[in-house]
């Protein structure tokens, strides 16, 4: 899982005492979550998409709670219903029905929301949606599924940890400090050239030849990352939440733990899909 408090954020605790207690239960929870996911990513199938779901959904419940105020039981039980039943669609080869379904969610959301914050709370099944169909669609890929995922893991986690020891290593010029004070352009540097790296390796231990491509795509997955990272700093921001909730010891809710995630998949199946159609994302996104 990555994303959370962006990792080259220095703690905002009001000692360094409160800095290395919140760090060490970051490096507790990822010791517990990323085995998980990366076994689920293994067996795919119906595992993987309950793994998927249950985060979807808890995620959703985060959004909702964030932006839905007295609306949101609402408005989650019917994303709740469409978030289901489209990752059982695609699971079925059902692309099209299912992303029918979302939208069919996001209206009734909608239309369930109170008038000043309909668009907010459609928008959180979308941001849902994303977290499962993408990494769904492209572990369905018979073909490349799993290193695709495995690729997508590799890049955003290396850019989520190097960004972290590096921005509070070297410092310097800020990236967008309205939206994230901390964040720096040696973190978000560092952070995009190791997630090359990485990419690059998994590429190449995957049997794939065009590594230059495979670096290519990387360095665009790892800005994208970072870019979903600002995005849900910048909701936190507007609704005034320090942390999406607190699920997570010391990395607030999944929704801070998955927003470079959730971004990099959707980014990663939209280039796999347009690369290599829907019967082969995963190829498209790892094959050129």
């Amino acid at each position: 899982m990555a994303g959370g408090q962006p990792a080259h954020e220095k703690p905002s605790g009001p000692s360094s005492l409160s800095g290395r207690s919140n760090l060490t239960l970051r490096i507790v929870s990822s010791l517990v979550l990323a085995p998980v996911a990366l076994v689920a990513a293994y067996f795919g199938g119906l595992v993987f998409l309950a793994f998927w779901t249950v985060a979807a959904l808890a995620v959703l419940w985060e959004w909702d709670t964030l932006v839905c105020g007295d609306d949101r039981n609402l408005v989650l039980s019917t994303g709740a219903v469409a978030l289901v039943g489209s990752g059982l669609l695609i699971t079925l080869d059902r692309a099209g029905i299912a992303l029918a379904l979302i939208a069919l969610g996001c209206f009734g959301a909608a239309v369930l929301a109170s008038s000043i914050r309909r668009m907010w709370c459609a928008g959180g099944l979308v941001y849902a949606a994303g977290i499962l169909l993408a990494p769904v669609l492209l572990r369905h890929d018979a073909s490349f599924g799993f290193a695709a995922i495995l690729f997508l893991f590799v890049i955003v986690w290396l850019t989520d940890i190097t960004a972290y020891f590096v921005g509070r290593a070297v410092g310097g010029p800020k990236l967008m400090p309205r939206v994230s004070p901390n964040k720096t352009w040696s973190g978000a540097i560092g952070g995009t050239a190791a997630a090359m790296v990485g990419g690059v390796i998994v590429a190449h231990q995957s049997g794939i030849s065009g590594l230059t491509a495979a670096a290519v795509v990387a360095l665009v997955l790892s800005i994208i990352s970072q870019a979903g990272d600002l995005f849900e700093s910048a909701i936190k921001r507007r609704f005034d939440a320090k942390d999406a909730s607190q699920l997570i010891p010391g990395h607030g809710g999944l929704m801070d733990r998955l927003d470079g995630f959730v971004a990099a998949a959707v980014a990663g199946a939209l280039i796999g899909v347009a690369h290599g159609g829907l019967d082969a994302p995963a190829r498209g996104l790892m094959v050129w």
